[in-house]
């Protein structure tokens, strides 16, 4: 992650850019530092819309803070309501389904959309407070049903269409969620993904949820069950398309969101209406440079904070286009995205090095058939880039004229932390380069102290900023111990980084237990309690191995219990056990059956030296907690 060719802004972009010159983004960054009070309370006086203005900025009890207290304000006005004067005919969503159909919803059109959805929910009983959980594919219902949510005060959580049953029964579990708002199924790949199935299998434990809306996709053959499952279109038939939105405390609890842990336990990451609200604004007017007139595409998911921030909430917040799309980006063929970037003249493209590194494999030939011309800003999320999938994104894609934004945040701290202004910061291919005024981050050592250039460490944030998460839902001493208290004083992010010599960040992965794997951050304890659910498994240790696309492959080491096994087909067996347990992303790309796995003395299994063998074949490290030597090298062998 090292490179020495630095690419500066073109004059063209820095003489429209937003922040424009690196002595503007010095300006910011320094008035934020300096004085964070005033410069987050004039920003969101005159960036958002408040039933009632706030008491104070901010209230840091550490780790705990309050942004705006006392103000009222409400997510689904900012994102529709305020802009239907201005732009009530300019398009809000254009989404294109993996077969082809589409839909282009103006802002008129989906707030009329969003305010006959909350009128269902308002007449099945729901109101501020109450939870829902929304498992669906990405259609423009799912971004409906968010905002229809916010616009009443329901605290609701995405779950990723990919996850299995199981997954999905423990989020509604956690949550308390009494409302689960579903489709009968989506497509990928040519093939429907059974969500009202999976939806069923999950809610057979689930005894609290009292209502299931489900929305009619794939037309397939589904069970409803009487008194608890209801067609969305049915019930959508019988309300008003007129729906006020209830001004809400600035810290209301806006949605919930599951991410991996080390325990194996997914943690509930809480984010609160006003200053998330700011943070995602702002960034997308810092780092995608947002135009009136610009057509922007998040390519990620809904499921996962970037599709939160950035596909849906932060794009409708400024009052932009955002594109969706449904499928696959291998179908029919590797150039789906590109005939979507120039049938739609899309002007932002934002992905990950995962989706990067796989359309590179297939080759120029897919981009060269169609007219990119229209894009002038792009944008790489969820992992760091490695400067070669930099570089072919940069000339392929950008033809050597659009900037990239390579971003570093998580789903902790809601809205970007690092990433280059595209008008302001010359760009190092796979640095994230500085941070977004209002972000005060270091790197330090073992024992809290910055290190030198060009030195690794751990990534810390030093100060509370407006987007930031409040807490683990139910688990507020699971948050201070995680996130709070390896580092006094400073939130921990769980990465590793470096700062270059020119001040650059340089993010390297992470340093717990979590795999990042195409984006998605697993737990490698969560996949171990899946496999050692199976009743053939006496022990798993997971561990992420280098991949060339998906930036890290799970690895499972297994011992067994007794009895005869044929190993490939238990392999598969296994693969296949992920899959439901979890989802499909989660599977093991390589299983290797061990007679032991190493181990301390005390029994705790040593995954650093297993990581060790899978991506240098060899142990170098310190081995003298080890209990037997003998198990690490038949592993090694």
């Amino acid at each position: 992650m090292s490179d020495s060719s630095v690419y500066p802004p073109s004059e063209d972009f820095v003489r429209q850019a937003n922040v424009s010159g690196i002595d503007a983004y010095r300006d910011l960054y320094e008035r934020a530092k300096n004085e964070p009070e005033k410069f987050w309370g004039e920003l969101a006086e005159k960036e958002l819309f408040w039933f009632e203005k706030w008491n104070h900025v901010f209230e840091w009890d550490p780790p705990f803070v309050k942004w705006f207290p006392g103000a009222k304000t409400n997510m689904s006005y900012n994102c529709l309501d305020r802009h239907l004067e201005k732009r009530g005919n300019k398009y809000a969503i254009i989404w294109e389904g993996e077969p082809g159909d589409e839909r282009k919803i103006t802002y008129t059109g989906l707030h009329r959309l969003v305010c006959r959805f909350a009128n269902v929910l308002k007449e099945r009983g729901y109101k501020a407070g109450d939870r829902a959980i929304i498992y669906m594919p990405m259609l423009p219902e799912l971004p409906v049903a968010m905002l229809a949510c916010t616009r009443l005060g329901i605290i609701h959580s995405v779950v990723f269409a990919g996850f299995s049953s199981e997954a999905l029964k423990a989020r509604v579990q956690d949550l308390g969620a009494t409302l689960v708002i579903t489709a009968d199924g989506g497509w990928r790949r040519g093939k429907e993904v059974r969500l009202k199935k999976a939806a069923d299998e999950a809610l057979e434990e689930c005894p609290g949820v009292k209502d299931v809306i489900v929305l009619k996709r794939t037309g397939s053959q589904i069970e409803m069950k009487p008194g608890r499952d209801h067609w969305w279109h049915e019930l959508e038939a019988e309300v008003s398309d007129q729906c006020e939105a209830l001004p809400l405390d600035a810290e209301h609890p806006l949605f919930v969101l599951y991410t991996s842990g080390t325990t194996g336990k997914p943690k509930g990451i809480l984010h609160t209406t006003g200053g998330y609200l700011l943070g995602i604004t702002m960034t997308m007017k810092w780092i995608f440079d947002i135009k009136e007139e610009d057509v922007y595409w998040c390519a990620a998911d809904v499921g996962w904070i970037t599709g939160h921030s950035y596909i849906v909430y932060g794009p409708l917040s400024v009052g932009t286009t955002t594109v969706m799309y449904e499928g696959a980006p291998d179908t029919p063929a590797w150039d789906r995205w590109w005939r979507i970037v120039e049938k739609y003249k899309v002007n932002i493209l934002y992905t990950s090095p995962t989706a990067i590194r796989a359309l590179l494999r297939h080759g120029d030939e897919w981009p060269n058939q169609h007219d990119l011309s229209s894009l002038r800003l792009l944008g790489s999320v969820g992992e760091p880039i490695n400067p070669a999938a930099w570089e072919w994104y940069y000339q392929v894609i950008g033809k050597k004229r659009c900037p990239i934004v390579d971003t570093w945040w998580q789903t902790e701290t809601g809205s970007i932390m690092i990433s280059p202004m595209p008008g302001a910061v010359p760009l190092k291919p796979g640095s994230a380069t500085f941070p977004v005024p209002g972000v005060l981050p270091e790197v330090v050592g073992f024992d809290g102290k910055p290190v030198g250039p060009n030195q690794e460490g751990y990534l810390v944030i030093r100060r509370p900023w407006p987007a930031m998460m409040r807490t683990i839902w139910g688990d507020p001493k699971r948050y201070e111990e995680q996130y709070w208290s390896r580092v006094p004083g400073a939130y921990f992010t769980g990465d590793a980084a470096r700062r270059d010599e020119d001040g650059y960040f340089w993010i390297l992965g992470r340093v717990d237990d979590v795999m990042n794997v195409s984006g998605h951050r697993l737990s490698t304890m969560e996949i171990e309690s899946a496999l050692v659910k199976h009743p053939a498994v006496a022990e798993a240790a997971v561990v992420g191995k280098p991949d060339e696309i998906t930036g890290q492959a799970v690895c499972a080491f297994i011992t067994l219990k007794g009895g005869d096994h044929d190993h490939e087909k238990l392999a598969e067996e296994l693969r296949e056990w992920v899959s439901h347990e979890i989802g499909k992303f989660a599977r093991p790309k390589e299983i290797r059956f061990a007679e032991a796995l190493p181990k301390t003395r005390s029994g705790k299994i040593m995954r650093r030296l297993l990581r060790e063998i899978v991506t240098t074949k060899e142990v170098t490290g310190d081995v003298t907690t080890l209990e037997d030597f003998s198990v690490v090298s038949k592993l090694a062998k």
